[in-house]
């Protein structure tokens, strides 16, 4: 058995933050040895707190939680979505408190110090507007020659945006620093709205989640409802998309993810009404899907059906052939 990928997760602790935070503990693919934060469904701070006593919940109270930036590159935070993730981020459940402190360094100092401990061997996923990314880049623009990977929750490559027409949260919230991530000397794949709304928890999936004898398991299954509730007008049920957590099987590695195809992608920071949309050139594909030679963008376009019930069977504890 292969040695589990070292992962740093940059995020905004929101309701399918905690669903992908739960599949990459209890994932044997993965080591978890870092968490920075930032502010996007919640606050920065509030997402820290939020995952500080998600980790000690699961058993995993070591692993250091950085509080990133508050306020994006070029404008303040807008005040979250809680009509989304809730007041708390995390649907109004309260966790008890691990009484863990934030690590002392910003998410970005974090970052760089693991990239030179983990040197050549680091994935980085970003589940969240990547201004920490991009304040990282900025203080060692040698960091991407430390990193094994990127793999990026965000965009809309054919189908709609889910803030705007064109544009996705995650990449809206801050187009430069996606811009400045997706500008990097490193390999980025994006796991866009396209492959994200195609894959789907159910009210019958949380119910597993709050049947089983893991508090941590049954922590998010009560996190989960609030998120259910929000899609019932898209989807005429109780059924939350995969999106931070198909980023996370997606960086994993998890059997079942489709092919990433190489294409330019270009973040659209003007203050048009296409700011934040990803523009991916798919010229060239008519005769079947191909690769553009040298580029570093790939984006994640399906997945097996049975993704769903590898994520849910490995927080359980299990695991599931796909």
């Amino acid at each position: 058995m292969t040695a589990p990928l070292a992962l740093y997760l940059d995020c905004d602790t929101g309701i399918d933050d905690t669903v992908a935070l739960a599949y990459l503990l209890r994932s044997p693919l993965v080591e978890l040895v870092g968490v920075g934060t930032v502010s996007g469904n919640t606050d920065a701070a509030q997402a820290a707190r939020n995952t500080l006593d998600l980790l000690a919940v699961a058993g995993f109270p070591d692993i250091p939680v950085a509080v990133g930036a508050h306020d994006h590159l070029t404008h303040a935070y807008g005040g979250g979505a809680p009509h989304v993730h809730g007041d708390n981020g995390i649907g109004g459940v309260i966790l008890p408190d691990s009484g863990v402190s934030p690590d002392p360094r910003d998410a970005a100092d974090l970052l760089l110090e693991l990239s030179h401990a983990y040197a050549g061997s680091l994935h980085l996923l970003t589940i969240g507007p990547v201004t920490n990314i991009a304040l990282a880049l900025e203080r060692d623009p040698t960091l991407p020659s430390r990193i094994a990977g990127v793999t990026t929750m965000g965009g809309a490559a054919l189908v709609p945006g889910n803030i705007t027409p064109a544009a996705e949260a995650n990449i809206f919230n801050d187009p430069e620093a996606a811009d400045v991530l997706t500008r990097a000397d490193w390999d980025v794949t994006f796991v866009p709205l396209d492959v994200t709304m195609n894959h789907v928890l159910t009210d019958g999936d949380r119910g597993r989640l709050l049947a089983s004898a893991d508090p941590f398991a049954r922590a998010v299954g009560e996190i989960l409802d609030h998120y259910l509730d929000f899609y019932v007008p898209q989807f005429g049920e109780r059924l939350s998309p995969l999106h931070d957590p198909l980023a996370a099987m997606t960086a994993a590695g998890a059997p079942g993810i489709g092919r990433s195809l190489r294409v330019p992608v270009v973040i659209d920071t003007t203050d048009g009404p296409s700011r934040g949309s990803t523009v991916v050139d798919m010229r060239g594909q008519r005769l079947g899907p191909r690769d553009h030679d040298g580029v570093r963008t790939r984006v994640l376009f399906d997945g097996a059906d049975a993704l769903t019930e590898h994520l849910v069977s490995t927080i359980l504890g299990g695991t599931a052939t796909l």
